[in-house]
């Protein structure tokens, strides 16, 4: 019998493609557009300047670096209306959410500080956690009616993205911070369009000129130009480059356009969008396993780096490529400019899909693709199959007694979810960022039939049990073991954890776990499926729209105000305000009260939450049962 999670893979790739698109279905003034800030100086090519008058150098991580202080003065104070606004639609009974925002706005120690982490699993993840985006953007048309939650992202401070998570903050950022709506609505089907595998290419057409073998050209000519300039490559030179063709509006997927651009974003640089933050595990190449203790690395528009104690330091991302020893860069040492190209950055959170790389005889693209990659593979070697390259090491020489890179002229990254940590929390948790609450929206492949089952919360909490070690003074709340999650059904539906914050040494981020499950889409489709068509691809984001409201308010009408009481739980325990009785309600409702079932669970195959659906959360039409029949049907032919 075939496996269900392989045959609901197979069913979207067999829907049909003329459905309506998910989620607001106009275009806005916010449409998708080229940005303005393709600023690498030669393309994908690295490439050596003069420095600045203020020369670069590593900063300790001690604290924020200045610039982000300097952000988040503009971006809290953006965030206080759209919270004001959204506290006053959820309408908590018996207290005036938008009265609290306004007696506190002058103090904004005192007001929430939101986090939303986005997690890894591919195209799975990406999708179902657009779906998630999409319902917290207050640009979105009908998120703001009652039963939704749109606003929830412009009150947030940090977005962060790991694997296909990122893909999705990424692609958001690369084109002008976009909303999803129009990214699935793109004129020139230029994003977002995936019904053609990454190993096909785009289509032919609009701002992309090449068909499938002129596509592998490029992307090798754009790799091979960077090895030319004196710079290693690894396999996910590759994978970012045929990433960014999906992801960025842009001609031949935008080789000039770098991760630090977004921080010369007028949008970013006014405060209007959270502050982007993907994730990457260091690894050396060889190397099979990776530990809970790996350090772990960020990416945030000004920096790239580490707040572990192992090399706990942060480089401008910028200068990424520059030759720094100790610190520092030599007199006399040029600046390199083009290294933190945006698909590469991508690419280096979601590194495991090298392997499929590496195999690429067996994911079913024509011959002649499979042996021009092969050819193109076979000059780099085994020892760099998975890794993404950061050589020179920019901490080379730094903090030697403690950094197991110092005296490596390389530096080499994984995916951010190969220390199982597949939801990117790590950067939300650190002290100096005093994040309140994080909505963690979990796309995760942990059970056999595709679907989470907190694994990744485990590995976080676990992590951080050694506080003095490598959690460097993080705290994170109780999480109880995987099998509890399935038995308590704690994976099926939004879960609180931490709501007691006297239950930790120092005060943790509240934990708003969204766990994908299927509301009206089977959408427990394998990570490594690599082409959707667009009805797949629209049910996908409609069920991760419909998974962050639950229903949009129907499996629970209080959902809405528990998100609030969520939101507001820190800030109350700190102006020493009573708590609202609505929001004991809800805690007592959604917060997970330490009961364990640690029993090996049967078999999780979750039932639908909703009718099934393929259009959008705002509207209320059905389905003509097409996906129901073709359920049925398959599974007559496969059993």
């Amino acid at each position: 019998m075939i496996p269900l999670a392989h045959l609901f893979g197979f069913l979207a790739l067999l829907l049909p493609c003329h459905a309506s698109l998910l989620v607001p279905r106009e275009s806005s003034s916010h449409g998708l557009q080229t940005r303005a800030l393709p600023n690498a100086p030669d393309g994908y090519t690295p490439e050596h300047l003069d420095c600045p008058s203020t020369r670069p150098t590593v900063r300790d991580g001690g604290d924020l670096s200045g610039s982000e202080k300097q952000w988040l003065n503009t971006r809290l104070a953006k965030t206080i209306n759209p919270m004001r606004d959204l506290l006053r639609r959820v309408n908590i009974p018996n207290f005036d959410g938008p009265s609290y925002i306004t007696t506190h706005e002058n103090n904004r120690s005192a007001l929430p500080n939101i986090g939303i982490a986005m997690s890894g699993g591919g195209y799975r993840a990406l999708l179902n956690g657009a779906g998630a985006i999409a319902a917290f953007d207050g640009r979105e048309d009908n998120s703001t009616s009652p039963g939704h939650l749109g606003g929830l992202l412009q009150s947030a401070t940090y977005l962060g993205g790991l694997s296909g998570g990122g893909w999705l903050v990424g692609s958001l950022f690369m084109n002008n911070f976009t909303t999803v709506s129009n990214s699935l609505n793109d004129p020139s089907h230029t994003v977002w369009q995936f019904d053609q595998s990454i190993f096909e290419g785009p289509d032919k057409g609009s701002i992309q000129l090449l068909d499938t073998a002129g596509y592998f050209k490029t992307i090798e000519d754009q790799v091979s130009d960077k090895a030319d300039a004196g710079f290693n490559r690894s396999v996910t030179d590759y994978w970012g480059r045929a990433l960014s063709f999906q992801l960025i509006n842009a001609t031949d997927g935008g080789p000039a356009y770098t991760w630090s651009s977004i921080a010369l974003a007028d949008n970013f640089v006014q405060g209007d969008t959270p502050f982007p933050v993907l994730v990457a595990d260091g690894r050396a190449p060889g190397d099979l396993l990776i530990s809970g203790n790996t350090t772990v690395f960020e990416f945030n528009p000004f920096e790239f780096g580490t707040w572990d104690p192992t090399t706990f330091g942060f480089v401008p991302v910028e200068y990424l490529g520059s030759n720094f020893s100790n610190g520092e860069l030599r007199p006399g040492v040029q600046c390199v400019r083009g290294f933190d190209n945006a698909g590469y950055v991508m690419g280096t959170s979601s590194s495991l899909f090298n392997q499929f790389l590496l195999n690429v005889d067996t994911v079913g693209i024509p011959q002649f693709a499979a042996s021009f990659v092969t050819d193109i593979l076979a000059p780099i070697g085994q020892d760099n199959n998975d890794i993404a390259d950061y050589s020179p090491n920019p901490f080379y020489g730094y903090h030697n007694s403690t950094n197991p890179n110092a005296q490596s002229s390389r530096l080499t990254l994984v995916d951010g979810g190969e220390d199982l940590q597949n939801i990117p929390l790590h950067p939300l948790i650190q002290p100096n960022r005093h994040v309140d609450v994080i909505f963690a929206v979990d796309s995760s492949a942990d059970t056999e039939t595709v679907w989470p089952n907190g694994t990744a919360l485990v590995a976080t909490y676990e992590r951080n049990l050694n506080s003095t070690g490598i959690g460097n003074g993080t705290s994170f709340p109780s999480i109880p073991d995987t099998n509890t999650f399935v038995n308590l059904g704690l994976n099926t539906r939004p879960t609180f954890f931490g709501c007691n914050s006297s239950n930790t040494s120092s005060i943790a981020p509240l934990i708003v776990y969204i766990p994908n499950a299927p509301y009206v889409f089977q959408s427990n489709i394998t990570t490594f499926t690599f082409s959707y068509n667009n009805t797949a691809r629209n049910a996908m984001v409609q069920n991760g729209y419909e998974g962050a409201t639950m229903g949009n308010g129907t499996v629970d009408p209080q959902w809405p105000v528990c998100v609030g009481c969520a939101i507001l739980s820190r800030s109350l325990e700190r102006t020493k305000t009573q708590v609202p009785q609505a929001c004991e309600e809800c805690f007592q409702r959604y917060c997970w009260d330490g009961t364990t079932n640690s029993t090996r669970p049967n078999t999780y195959e979750p039932r639908f939450k909703g009718q099934v659906l393929v259009e959008s959360g705002a509207t209320s039409s059905r389905s003509n049962g097409f996906v129901t029949a073709a359920v049925v049907g398959l599974m007559m032919l496969f059993m």
